[in-house]
């Protein structure tokens, strides 16, 4: 089957697996400044508190610090969580195939159709899709042996994914031109599409189901009585769907594929979000 396999390797951490796609184009020397300065004003602000008993420049650096710690930490979630990369994609007006020009980025926006191969997810094996995605997350401590149903939750870890998409074609919204999306092998794609929760065992499930236990041993997966939690999703022919990637124009045809070089999402101030590199296909939900 000739599909695009997006789960480069298991992993321990419930990060994205698409993630090595793009990255904060933040220098390790710029958190060594941070550090350096935070230690310096401290030590500054301490002094003046201890010899001039002034505690207002102690309590204002405080302050200061706080702000730029909350705003570090609220851009580490965003990458995290890609609300960065799809605050970018919305802002992102939507293109007009009718005048766009060979090689230009461009953004479209429209219902998707199957190609010559079509997917079908992994769990509920809906069909008909251009990209699935199946996640299974145990609960353990720090990542190490998972806990028995008996034990309490400390974490969630992703112990398995799967994560496919495939060529596919859209229809614009706008002028009803379809194109030809790349997003099978050997194309960079980031899905932005956010998997529902199918399952949930708990602490007094002492066998989990047929259907479940089926789906872990076809894997080579533990198929005992756990604490687990199963995920899906999938965009289904005839889905809206937003594609922002390169517009490769020929006169009978129109082709989006993955942009040769970084893409960069500029400091999206109103957000208060620090600029990412993306390096891949955008598939988000408009």
């Amino acid at each position: 089957m000739s599909q695009n396999n997006l789960s480069h390797s298991h992993s321990n951490s419930n990060v994205a697996q698409n993630s090595h796609y793009f990255n904060l184009p933040l220098p390790s020397l710029a958190l060594y400044v941070v550090l350096s300065l935070f230690l310096l004003g401290l030590a500054v602000s301490l002094f003046i508190l201890v010899v001039v008993h002034n505690p207002l420049f102690f309590l204002v650096f405080l302050f200061l610090f706080a702000l730029i710690a909350a705003f570090l930490l609220w851009n580490s979630f965003s990458f995290r969580n890609n609300r960065t990369i799809l605050q970018y994609l919305r802002s992102f007006p939507d293109s007009d195939l009718s005048i766009a020009s060979h090689g230009q980025l461009v953004k479209i926006t429209g219902l998707v159709s199957c190609g010559n191969v079509s997917l079908e997810s992994s769990y509920e094996k809906v069909g008909r899709c251009v990209y699935t995605s199946t996640l299974l997350f145990e609960c353990g401590e720090l990542g190490l042996k998972p806990v028995d149903v008996k034990e309490s939750c400390f974490g969630w870890r992703l112990a398995y994914s799967e994560r496919f998409s495939t060529d596919f074609y859209i229809t614009d919204k706008n002028s009803g031109i379809r194109a030809f999306v790349k997003a099978g092998p050997d194309s960079r794609v980031i899905p932005l599409i956010i998997e529902s929760r199918l399952v949930t065992t708990t602490k007094s499930c002492k066998v989990l189901a047929s259907h479940l236990r089926k789906w872990l041993k076809d894997r080579n997966l533990s198929s005992e009585a756990r604490l687990l939690r199963l995920e899906e999703g999938y965009i289904k022919e005839g889905s809206s769907l937003s594609v922002f990637g390169i517009l490769q124009r020929s006169s009978d045809a129109m082709v989006v594929t993955p942009p040769e070089e970084l893409i960069s999402t500029g400091c999206l101030w109103q957000k208060m979000l620090l600029p990412v590199d993306v390096d891949g296909l955008i598939l988000g939900i408009p």
